[in-house]
């Protein structure tokens, strides 16, 4: 169980901490620290517990761990040229072509 008392985080922060957690856990992190991840995410969120007497009562969000990947992704392409991103996808290609023979 992630340190400290709960009983401060809403039903929804719960259950998203949960989800996160499941995910991780999918993802092959061990079970503590899955959980304590997902604490740490939904305390980045929100800034903790939205219940009277939590820390992130009355606090208005951003969430910005739920936007940081949409403001980052594309920036990357967006400053290589067309004979680089071209490149690049024929490599691509080249290594699923190959990954399917190597199963297969």
């Amino acid at each position: 169980m992630a340190q400290g008392d709960k009983s401060k985080y809403t039903d929804k922060q719960k259950r998203k901490a949960e989800h996160i957690a499941e995910s991780y856990e999918a993802r092959g992190v061990p079970e503590n620290e899955a959980e304590a991840r997902a604490w740490a995410t939904v305390n980045k969120d929100d800034g903790g517990g939205k219940k009277p007497g939590g820390s992130g009562r009355g606090r208005s969000t951003g969430h910005p761990a739920a936007r940081k990947g949409g403001e980052s992704g594309g920036k990357a392409a967006g400053e290589r040229t067309a004979a680089e991103r071209s490149a690049s996808a024929k490599k691509a290609a080249a290594t699923r072509k190959a990954n399917v023979a190597t199963r297969a």
